[in-house]
């Protein structure tokens, strides 16, 4: 058996520093961009939830279409409506009736552990409270367990409802009972106890289908489910760090306006006057808000994690390792290529390219953040050339200081090593060749960044 990772580090450290230029990528409660304070400053934020989410939807996207590393691998899905996806499931592949379907799919699913929503209220009533993080197959696999069984589940299920219904609370303006009924058995406390347990095989199937199994995101990205007890959870591999600006914030109010297509055409083949009066002023007119800026993003990857993880869902050693490698490939892909999808169509964002992709091995993860603390002051030389004490553009000003500090530390670190640049701006390129890189070898691939 061949060990993969016997010559590689515990961890991959990667850095980016990369210029965006009227986006909106994330925004608060009330529409406005995230923001810190960092080294005495307030600087934009791209929060590391918007950018893990992104990454992880790029990664399952392309193994889903076959492409990359991860090509025919499974994945997750994480999501409220594994009752729905199961009842679709049921209906396509088993012929069931929808009704039926999705009752029973929900009341499998909650006698298992998992807490739905209000029944009274449609549009949450067949959603899980929280997000649930498991192979996209689930669904077709309880559905093909439940058909299998479909006698005994439809009995038990009927059984379920009605305990069920007998222990619901009585609705606002609905008589009380008294304490007899509650005593004789027709109270929620003699309700609960005679609502029937879901059998010991179908229970064991619902949580064999909702484990983590094979799939890749999960290892790579960890799940948390505290609703049942004993479902695995798992401690994620990749370490996200929220990108912030390298420099002070800057914000943008954009107005704009809106144009009523049939106005302007009524208003431009007018005959009267009075006509094109009244189809004065845009359709709409609003504000948004925008920013620029030069971020600075990190993510580290813990290999050995990574691999734990994958052994832990029933791989053995040699396959653990061929897919941690193949993960590892995706991942780092995906840190380059993915970008949180807000305001996409409007500003273009997810076209963004970094100015420059730093990665490196070590024995720990490395975080550069400290390098930025002290924020990049962009005021230009004067009209004669005189330096005015100002750092320049924050794009080539953020590259020194990151390779600064990288050789600085890369001295004083023995276990860094296998550092590797990309560039994709051109005078970036010119920079690295000019610049110290403590030791990082430039490469002209996203491939070339893992080993």
């Amino acid at each position: 058996m061949t060990d993969v990772s016997a010559s590689r580090s515990p961890f991959l450290s990667l850095h980016v520093v990369e210029t965006l230029a009227a986006v909106l990528p994330v925004r608060d409660e009330n529409g406005s961009p995230k923001t810190i304070v960092y080294g005495g400053v307030e600087r934009h934020l791209i929060t590391s939830q918007a950018r893990r989410r992104a990454e992880r939807v790029h990664a399952r996207n392309r193994a889903n279409a076959g492409i990359g590393p991860l090509a025919g691998r499974t994945t997750g899905l994480r999501t409220r409506e594994w009752a729905l996806i199961t009842a679709r499931a049921l209906e396509r592949d088993h012929g069931w009736d929808n009704e039926e379907a999705v009752r029973t799919a929900r009341a499998i699913l909650e006698a298992t552990g998992l807490k739905f929503g209000d029944p009274a209220k449609k549009t949450v009533a067949n959603l899980t409270k929280v997000l649930l993080f498991a192979p996209s197959d689930a669904g077709t696999r309880i559905a093909a367990h439940i058909a299998a069984g479909a006698t005994e589940i439809r009995t038990w299920t009927a059984d379920y409802l009605k305990a069920q219904a007998a222990t619901a609370k009585p609705r606002k303006g609905t008589r009380k009972q008294s304490v007899d009924e509650t005593e004789s058995g027709n109270g929620e406390n003699a309700g609960e106890k005679n609502v029937p347990p879901l059998s010991k095989e179908t229970r064991s199937a619902v949580l064999a289908a909702l484990a983590p199994r094979d799939a890749i995101d999960i290892a790579l990205y960890g799940r948390f489910l505290a609703e049942i007890a004993d479902s695995p959870n798992v401690d994620g591999a990749v370490q996200s760090a929220h990108a912030f600006t390298v420099h002070e914030a800057e914000q943008v109010d954009d107005f704009y306006a809106a144009a009523d297509d049939a106005k302007l055409e009524r208003k431009k083949n007018a005959l009267d006057f009075l006509d094109a009066a009244d189809d004065a002023g845009a359709g709409m007119t609003g504000y948004q808000s925008l920013i620029s800026g030069t971020f600075y993003r990190h993510a580290a990857l813990d290999r050995l994690q990574l691999e734990a993880n994958l052994r832990s869902a029933g791989m053995n050693d040699e396959d653990a390792a061929q897919a941690a490698a193949a993960a590892e490939k995706e991942f780092v892909n995906a840190f380059v290529e993915a970008f949180p999808e807000a305001k996409k169509t409007s500003t273009a964002s997810t076209g963004s390219l970094p100015a420059v992709v730093l990665a490196f091995e070590g024995d720990r993860p490395y975080n550069y953040a400290a390098a930025f603390q002290l924020p990049i002051d962009e005021t230009p030389k004067d009209k004669s050339g005189k330096d005015n004490g100002g750092d320049g553009p924050a794009g080539p000003a953020a590259v020194r200081r990151l390779l600064d500090h990288h050789t600085f530390v890369a001295k004083r670190r023995a276990d860094i090593r296998n550092a590797r640049l990309l560039t994709y701006d051109p005078q970036i390129d010119v920079l690295l060749r000019e610049l110290e890189t403590g030791g990082a070898s430039m490469v002209e691939s996203i491939e070339g960044l893992s080993s």
